[in-house]
């Protein structure tokens, strides 16, 4: 495993030798979180399994989420019991496999504005508290805006709200330690390897092409996962026999981060007139993610960027609910993603349902593959495991279900108590910057000190790229988390291209680029 590698040999190791073909039992294409957390899930229960992703890993919904784990509180309106019920069991169990990543976060819902008599907001919450059997997470309470500092920075107004807890997600870091973890456990992860087409030969078994910059080679597989995400239905067109009577509807979700618009660690849950609701963050110390929007998408998936009636939509509801507006120009960072929904004929992109619809289509010789439609990030693992029992009867060997108490990589923080482990680290590295610490404690919990090694000052992790991105971390990543460009380390694998100066992207690529060409020569 890469995380047993002493730095030296960590720095020389890739990707596994290229082989021209591959046999395996599973094939799965898409390298987003349900494409991983099935992966991790499958190699886990003594499954072969090789995973493509055609860019890099979480490289496009599953980086453009609102970064929550939630049970969904705004699906209880559309009737999504079972959903929310699932989300909400999920919550706590996600924070103790990930606490580095993973923790709670409180949420004021004010009243002020709202196109729902508050009556109807308490009695979604009373279901929220009490549907999927919370542990933790504080109980719902109503504050008076006016007199709770919870209220600073909001405009005038009915000063009745109430404060719920959900918990916030680093998403795409979420994504890698479950490619990490199927990988450490036998899996082939390979990112930048697109998937050309696949076929049933007569042996019932999956033929499929898969092509990198290198070319092209061959896998043999028993069953095929089509874990695409919003290209769910280009996946199927590559398979000459796929059954296509399952629909996606692809829906567009954009964000903005502006300069921080109050104070304190709580974030809001804005309701707005057309009955939509909108989160307000806290973002990287110094500001405040506001999102989403529902629009519908009908160009390419890798192609959406917010529009100008989304950013006056989103900037709107800032100027609705706080002190200080904000201006376009004012905007640091903006994203959109789409998300790859199962269409079930809702009138509006908002009421799309959020659950997934998992189809297994053995065709006509018996090789079965599961095509994964809609989901969200709090129930990827749920999913997964839903994807191994629909898998199950095809391989009979198949172990149990094993994920809901295993931590992810760097998780393993004892009673998910991140505060207390950071103090040890502290201890162990008392020169370094306790800045740094935190931010890398936050990125790879435990495994921070396989990522630190022997280091005792700044001095010993390499020349700094910019920002506190010194060169041991970048070949931390390269090395163990597929990492190849400035863009998978500062906007993926972190968040650092919001801080570092301008001339730190270039400088990381540029580094690469001399890394790489030093393993080509053996150096």
């Amino acid at each position: 495993m890469l995380g047993d590698l002493n730095r030296e040999e960590a720095l020389s190791v890739q990707q596994p030798t290229r082989p021209t073909a591959f046999d395996v039992d599973l094939l799965i294409v898409g390298g987003g979180i349900n494409g991983t957390g099935i992966a991790r899930d499958a190699v886990g229960r003594g499954l072969s399994v090789l995973l493509v992703e055609k860019d890099d890993l979480a490289s496009h919904t599953s980086s453009a989420s609102t970064k929550l784990i939630h049970g969904g509180l705004r699906y209880l309106e559309y009737r999504e019991f079972r959903l929310v019920r699932e989300a909400l069991i999920e919550r706590e169990r996600l924070w103790r496999m990930a606490p580095h990543i993973i923790w709670p976060l409180e949420f004021v819902l004010p009243q002020s504005n709202s196109p729902r008599p508050a009556w109807l907001v308490r009695l979604g919450l009373f279901l929220y508290d009490h549907l999927g059997g919370r542990e933790r997470l504080p109980a719902t309470r109503t504050v008076a805006l006016d007199r709770d500092p919870v209220g600073r920075g909001l405009k005038p107004g009915n000063p009745k709200a109430f404060v719920y807890s959900d918990c916030w997600v680093e998403d795409s870091r979420l994504v890698v330690l479950n490619a990490r973890d199927a990988a450490d456990r036998g899996a082939t992860i390979l990112t930048h390897t697109r998937l050309v087409d696949a076929r049933r030969d007569a042996s019932g078994v999956w033929r499929a092409t898969i092509a990198d910059a290198a070319g092209q080679r061959e896998v043999r597989a028993r069953a095929l996962v089509n874990a695409a995400g919003p290209w769910v239905a280009d996946v199927l067109g590559s398979v000459p026999d796929a059954r296509r009577d399952r629909g996606v509807r692809l829906v567009k979700g954009s964000h903005i981060v502006v300069p921080r618009l109050y104070d304190g660690p709580h974030a809001f849950l804005l309701q707005n007139p057309d009955r939509r609701v909108v989160f307000a963050i806290p973002y990287e110390q110094h500001y405040t993610l506001v999102g989403t929007t529902d629009e519908a998408w009908q160009g390419e998936p890798g192609r959406a960027v917010i529009d100008q009636q989304e950013t006056d939509y989103l900037l709107g509801t800032i100027a609705r609910y706080f002190e200080r507006p904000v201006t376009q120009e004012e905007i640091v960072w903006r994203y959109s993603g789409i998300r790859p929904l199962y269409d079930d004929h809702a009138a509006n992109a908002s009421a799309v349902t959020r659950d997934y619809v998992l189809d297994l289509d053995t065709g006509t010789d018996g090789a079965p593959m599961l095509s994964v439609f809609g989901g969200k990030i709090t129930t990827y693992r749920k999913l997964a495991e839903h994807a191994l029992q629909k898998l199950s009867r095809f391989f009979p060997a198949v172990g149990p279900a094993w994920t809901a108490d295993a931590p992810l990589p760097g998780g393993d923080i004892a009673d998910a108590d991140f505060e207390r482990y950071l103090t040890t680290l502290q201890g162990r590295y008392p020169a370094l910057p306790a800045p740094l610490l935190r931010r890398l404690a936050r990125a790879y919990g435990t495994r921070t000190e396989r990522l630190l090694g022997d280091a005792r000052t700044t001095a010993d992790l390499g020349a700094d790229l910019g920002g506190g991105l010194f060169t041991r971390e970048v070949d931390y990543l390269s090395a163990n988390e597929w990492a190849s460009s400035a863009e998978d380390i500062l906007f993926r694998r972190s968040k650092l291209g919001l801080h570092v100066p301008a001339d730190t992207a270039a400088r990381v690529d540029a580094y690469l680029a001399q890394r790489l060409s030093g393993s080509a020569r053996g150096d």
